[in-house]
């Protein structure tokens, strides 16, 4: 694991660089209809932050810019990093597509108050699936914290890392230990938006930050939790022992204890 872990930025890119193109067309991203309508935003998420119109807004970890432009649509002056260059390339094209207004850098995440030349921001917006690659949180809240105006705020919604330790079948039983944050190394062709996908580039390096990680760090960085939601839905299928409901929500049985699956984070500084 020790080779792996110092290979964790090599290795996360060629698996990201390589799925771009097949979550461009995978049916789990519904590009035919984010071209239609393009929002793909949680209600929760637009409820949480309000309006953003006039705001300027970073979106760090962004793929290729779905939310990015779902926030543009909505009257935000976006800017969308990621270090991956074909994401970064196809987030400039779809925007271009759309006729939708936003600028997109190539750049790891830890690099981005340089990438954008010490520009700052009224919102930085992370959302699902982006700390577990990051080794460093701290380091991460140092950057958004610098990216950051004054009364500007974090908006982060993630997976809950409680959700990731229990077993698949039935969601019942804790089988992995929540304090064990990694790294974690794991591997396998396919990917969550095409499972049957044929991949080449297969290993990961990933971390399971826990709540009291993230939350501290992000107090530690100088920033004011204004607040903390958790929420008993997600919206994938994390683990087997989820229903489908309305659209892509998902949750257990209502016959099981309820229990936090994802969780959404403001921040303000000062």
């Amino acid at each position: 694991m020790g080779d792996l872990a110092g290979r964790w930025r090599e290795l996360n890119k060629a698996y990201w660089d390589e799925r771009v193109p097949i979550h461009l067309g995978a049916a789990f991203y519904d590009m035919e209809g984010f071209r239609a309508r393009p929002d793909s935003l949680k209600d929760f998420e637009t409820a949480e932050v309000g309006d953003v119109r006039g705001k300027r807004l970073i979106h760090l970890q962004c793929h290729f810019g779905r939310d990015t432009l779902s926030w543009a649509v909505r009257g935000a002056q976006v800017t969308g990093l990621d270090f991956s260059p074909p994401a970064i390339k196809a987030a400039s094209q779809l925007a271009t597509e759309l006729g939708i207004d936003g600028r997109f850098l190539t750049a790891d995440v830890y690099d981005a108050v340089s990438a954008v030349e010490g520009e700052t921001f009224d919102i930085v917006y992370v959302s699902f699936g982006a700390l577990n690659w990051l080794p460093d949180i701290s380091r991460w809240a140092s950057v958004v914290a610098e990216l950051l105006a004054p009364s500007g705020y974090l908006y982060l919604a993630e997976f809950h890392p409680f959700s990731f330790v229990l077993d698949d079948e039935t969601g019942s039983t804790v089988t992995h230990d929540y304090f064990d944050e990694g790294p974690e190394a794991s591997g396998g062709p396919g990917t969550y938006a095409d499972e049957a996908a044929t991949t080449e580039d297969n290993e990961t390096v990933e971390w399971r930050h826990s709540l009291s990680t993230v939350v501290s760090a992000i107090a530690g960085a100088g920033l004011r939790i204004q607040f903390l939601h958790e929420h008993d839905y997600t919206f994938y299928l994390q683990r087997q022992s989820l229903e489908r409901h309305d659209g892509d929500i998902y949750r257990h049985p209502e016959s099981a204890p309820r229990i936090p699956l994802t969780y959404s984070i403001r921040a303000e500084k000062a």
